[in-house]
């Protein structure tokens, strides 16, 4: 009798809502810098920047353009017609108080805007500034870190509640035998687990290790821990370039704490502002006059990172195009990022990697090279795949 094949190992199933259109939120307490970040990140004057609690009421959104070098060269090498980079939609939410899970100052509406967001952009204050007021009488990036962590939590832990009795209600009358019952069981159990997470062990949904089914009862509750965050610690242009604040250390010693894993990224919203509004070329030598470089591009890469996002691109004289999906995406479903029907009537795609491209100079090269490779249905997309689709009539 031959050997039992090993069995094939279940795929992860990923945290957060399933699709591409993804979003991630600036979330932080009042006047710590969000909306001046937006705008610079946007280049737009959308989020209200202004000295005082609550000056952004309803979400901002804008689709910044995410920095790649392998898109630039594919432009510079197909000189195509139209250019279409890849994007990171980014919304300005209003400050978060403390209080706000039961609905202090506008909690509530603030919530719902980052329950409906895929990801967080946190931003923590760690500079002094007399003229902007601080919603809590001083600069202190522990204690707003933790009045964050603790209103998004308690939000979670009320939704949880809810959830956990509904279910409870209608279990009482669940039996053994049917696999319906066996399942509705099932998911009391991760929900009572993902409770005890938020209110016994007091970590963030994000930081627990969950089986694909529990993954699927998480995603199906929308908590708001379990939305990656990156940390964006906004300094004063003077302590960004000089690379020292008094509070970075403690801020890094916090989240390796509450948060181990996450990213902190420094940046100067003030520098920001600054270099946004330059050409180019001005931009490049006051980058070197200062001996610092703008952050800007190295957090919307994060962003796009944080929220499982890769892209593929499409290739030609007429348009250059990145195309983003979500990593673990099959190739029928990327290809239907275009269009349904490259979805539903699909044949195969024809890849090259980017790597080959640019390792070998051109498309007739990789085709020589015997690089250029048919995918069927099962085949899952890489990062920085180049595809050319083929689907039925």
């Amino acid at each position: 009798m031959p050997p039992k094949k090993a069995a094939k190992e279940d795929k992860k199933t990923l945290l957060g809502r399933p699709g591409n259109n993804l979003k991630i939120g600036i979330v932080g307490v009042p006047n710590v810098g969000k909306s001046s970040f937006f705008n610079t990140l946007s280049k737009t004057d959308l989020g209200k920047a202004a000295n005082y609690p609550y000056a952004t009421i309803n979400p901002e959104e804008a689709r910044i353009p995410v920095p790649d070098e392998r898109f630039e060269w594919l432009c510079n090498l197909y000189k195509p017609a139209s250019r279409v980079p890849a994007a990171l939609t980014c919304i300005d939410i209003a400050g978060l108080t403390a209080g706000a899970s039961t609905g202090a100052g506008l909690g509530n509406a603030f919530l719902s805007h980052v329950r409906s967001v895929d990801g967080i952009f946190q931003m923590v204050r760690a500079f002094d500034d007399a003229e902007v007021i601080h919603v809590e009488g001083d600069v202190n990036p522990l204690r707003d870190m933790e009045i964050i962590q603790t209103e998004l939590r308690l939000k979670d832990i009320e939704w949880v509640e809810k959830h956990l009795d509904g279910l409870k209600k209608g279990g009482r009358a669940l039996g053994n035998n049917s696999l319906a019952d066996k399942a509705k069981k099932e998911e009391i159990a991760t929900v009572e687990r993902i409770y005890k997470t938020l209110t016994e062990d007091h970590k963030d949904v994000r930081k627990v290790e969950w089986t694909n089914k529990e993954i699927d009862v998480v995603n199906g509750l929308q908590l708001l821990t379990a939305k990656p965050v990156i940390y964006l610690v906004n300094l004063s242009e003077k302590d960004y370039i000089r690379k020292k604040n008094k509070w970075l250390a403690k801020i890094k010693a916090w989240i390796d704490e509450h948060n181990p894993g996450d990213l902190i990224i420094p940046f100067s919203v003030a520098l920001e502002e600054r270099l946004v509004s330059m050409s180019d070329e001005e931009r490049a030598e006051e980058e070197k006059t200062i001996g610092a470089t703008g952050a800007l591009g190295k957090i919307t890469q994060a962003g796009y990172a944080g929220l499982d996002l890769i892209r593929y691109f499409t290739c030609g004289p007429g348009e250059v195009r990145a195309w983003t999906i979500r990593r673990g995406t099959k190739a029928p479903q990327a290809a239907g990022v275009i269009h349904s029907d490259f979805e539903n009537k699909f044949v195969c795609g024809e890849i090259m990697s980017y790597n080959d491209l640019h390792e070998l100079g051109s498309e007739s090269a990789v085709k020589a090279a015997g690089k250029l490779r048919q995918q069927g249905k099962p085949y899952e997309m890489v990062d920085g795949d180049i595809a050319y689709w083929k689907s039925g009539a």
